[in-house]
């Protein structure tokens, strides 16, 4: 051909990214993993003969959809902008890039044929100019650049023209690029795990939300899996752990409940970032402890979790593993409430003991009516006999029934308590132990099952007028979970320190939760806003430290070893000088034939009573011994639950300075996370 040397082309390898906003509004490309990549591709191919059809791939653990056709990327689970997809073969890369950004398809199609045609013929003297200002020139196989045009009218303006007029490097194929693709999930899941966050829409210091922070606990589960689990997954015995975010603060913050109109009308303008911050993040404990935005959380946490848990069975029809739920801070106290009122389903039992209308209730619709009104309900009594109501139609209806009739949520609510208050007490007349007719999920408390409350009474008495659970928790409808859970895990929680002012000062050591058998509350040390647990069920005048979590590298932290061998040295020479004292005294101390012979040195009997070895065990608080005779109560099904972090070696310079982010370090714990895959899997027999 014209003395033209005929190269050999081949056709490029292509690789499918996904865009993601940052927050600086800069879009960000990111491949998709080894598995998903070349089932876009097979897709792709297939697709092109289908016509019109729209093909749709999962990707990602199926946590997220990509249409073909729309090149478009949708989450499943949670709600999410929809993201641009593209099948990538050309990339460009400034010199201040910090990653290659690939090309459009068509600018793609255009540089590939134009590359195959310099190959073949050998001609690398091509400049490509396109509509955008832009111009790719090849000069040879393995150097490409491109140039950005701009107008002259524009360099006297832009001082900086110099530096975007700079050539960029074009890569061709994902050969040579520094973009670490990932591996890909295994596509066995064996574990469900539900994370529902604490006071405010962010979770951790970078101030991002739920979604964010339960990708990077996932990740770092898939890392710990495969590092610390290897014999199991070599074993194919192991698959992977799934983390699904639970997001109330949306729901209870949107316009649905207009609290944040009605709290920014009252709010003072001073101070206004930290009054905002404070609306949007504080105001959530106060709001939960409202028996009308309680029960909206609750609602919303109840639903959110058995939609998710109706949609990955969806999506996991072989799925065959236990479900556990995860809260941190509040997020825990709002899933320890839902748990302790939950119900063991037994429907023999149940359809046996409902009762009729007629004996729910021996109250006269007069008295009704005064009861109305004394709670400030009074004008809701015309809206009911309009209806042609009387109390056994009332103990029939439920909350949605009310709510057609055009009732508030706050006096429905009202209501619903009302009746079951009015059924405890007929109860507590009778003996009896029966579920309220007419009103879903309200159950009075069988007599077997351990009650949260020790036999002891725990405060005087209160009256509390919408706290009536026994506890101090909110009387409010709570409803019932799709499944039970194999456990929960409690991360930053002040559930301790929310039974304290409720009144309650020990938990029945029998006491469990009715669905859930084992519980782990975990905190760091410096965490302000996380308590304990433990001391509420083991005899009082126990001082019991808690389990101290292992480093995820298999070793306790350098500062921390160091503080113990301190500590045992300290311990080490008293003892020693104790013992040198007794021996000195001894020495120096006329023979009297009646004094009994002294203990050789070094044993136990030569210690002083509280220096002895067992009263030094665990920094002078328990025994080994007495360990063994402590009772942790049923909470753990009779083990340990109250769990330390190790802090770090920076941290433990400035315990205060790094209170607020002790708090929200839990989402990027790989201590944390191995927890939670040991306690996992060793109930599937499989130990690290």
């Amino acid at each position: 051909m014209n003395g033209v040397i005929e190269g050999v082309y081949e056709p490029v390898q292509h690789h499918w990214f996904h865009c993601e906003q940052q927050v600086d509004c800069k879009d960000s490309w990111f491949p998709f993993s080894r598995e998903d990549s070349p089932r876009l591709e097979e897709a792709h191919k297939h697709g092109g003969t289908r016509g019109e059809d729209e093909m749709v791939v999962a990707t990602e653990g199926r946590r997220f959809d990509v249409r073909l056709k729309e090149r478009r990327r949708y989450a499943v689970y949670w709600e999410q902008p929809p993201s641009e997809v593209r099948r990538c073969s050309w990339f460009h890369k400034g010199d201040k890039d910090i990653s290659y950004t690939p090309y459009p398809e068509h600018t793609s199609l255009v540089l590939e044929e134009a590359y195959m045609i310099s190959v073949t013929l050998n001609d690398w003297t091509r400049k490509l100019e396109f509509p955008t200002g832009e111009t790719v020139v090849l000069h040879s196989p393995k150097l490409m650049t491109q140039q950005q045009t701009i107008p002259s009218k524009y360099w006297i303006s832009f001082p900086s023209a110099s530096e975007q007029s700079r050539p960029r490097t074009v890569k061709r194929g994902m050969e040579g690029i520094s973009i670490e693709i990932p591996e890909g999930e295994p596509y066995q899941v064996d574990h469900l795990v539900f994370m529902v966050h604490g006071v405010g829409p962010a979770c951790d210091i970078q101030l991002r939300g739920v979604v964010q922070c339960v990708n990077d606990f996932r990740d770092a589960s898939l890392s710990l899996l495969s590092s610390h689990f290897k014999q199991g997954q070599d074993g194919a015995h192991m698959g992977r752990v799934e983390f699904l975010p639970v997001n109330w603060h949306r729901v209870l913050h949107g316009d649905a409940t207009g609290v944040d109109e009605d709290i920014q009308r009252i709010t003072l303008p001073s101070i206004s970032r930290l009054r905002q911050f404070s609306n949007g993040t504080v105001l959530d404990l106060f709001y939960y402890n409202s028996p009308t935005y309680c029960q909206t959380i609750i609602d919303t946490v109840a639903s959110e979790i058995n939609r998710l848990h109706h949609v990955f069975l969806q999506r996991h029809p072989q799925f065959t593993g236990a479900v556990s739920l995860t809260g941190h801070s509040l997020g825990s106290l709002i899933l320890f409430d839902l748990l302790t009122n939950q119900e063991i389903h037994n429907t023999d039992e149940k359809i046996s003991s409902v009762s009729s209308p007629s004996e729910a209730t021996s109250i006269n619709f007069e008295s009704f009516e005064k009861t109305l009104r004394n709670c400030g309900l009074g004008k809701f009594f015309q809206m009911l006999t309009k209806e042609q109501m009387d109390l056994e139609s009332l103990a029939l209806c439920s909350e949605t029934d009310l709510k057609d009739l055009g009732m508030p949520l706050g006096p429905r609510k009202k209501i619903m308590c009302l009746l079951k208050r009015w059924r405890e007490k007929q109860e507590s007349r009778t003996g009896t132990s029966q579920p309220v007719s007419g009103i879903p999920g309200v159950y009075s408390q069988v007599q077997e099952q351990p009650t949260l409350l020790s036999d002891a009474p725990s405060t005087s008495p209160v009256d509390y007028k919408y706290f009536d659970i026994g506890i101090g928790q909110v009387s409010i409808v709570y409803p019932q979970l799709a499944f039970q859970p194999q456990a929960f895990f409690a991360l930053g929680s002040p559930i301790g320190m929310f039974l304290s002012v409720r009144g309650l000062k020990r938990i029945d050591p029998k006491y469990s939760l009715p669905t859930c058998k084992s519980f782990y509350n975990i905190f760091h040390p410096f965490d302000p806003v996380a308590f304990r647990i433990e001391p509420m069920v083991v005899s009082p005048g126990v001082d019991l430290p808690p389990m101290l979590i292992p480093h995820h590298k298999g070793r306790k932290r350098m500062h921390l070893e160091l503080k113990d061998s301190l500590m045992r040295v300290s311990s080490d020479l008293l003892l020693s000088v104790s013992t040198l004292r007794g021996v000195w005294q001894t020495l120096t101390t006329l023979p009297v034939n009646t004094l009994p012979p002294v203990a050789s040195v070094g044993t136990t009997a030569a210690l002083p009573p509280q220096e002895s070895e067992g009263s030094r065990a665990q920094n002078g608080t328990v025994s080994p011994t007495e360990m063994k005779n402590i009772s942790f109560g049923m909470l753990n099904g009779g083990r340990r639950f109250d769990y330390v972090l190790q802090e770090k070696p920076l941290e433990s310079f400035n315990e205060y300075l790094f209170a607020i982010q002790s708090h929200l370090c839990y989402w990027d714990s790989e201590d944390t996370v191995l927890l939670l895959l040991r306690e996992i899997y060793e109930g599937k027999g499989i130990l690290l």
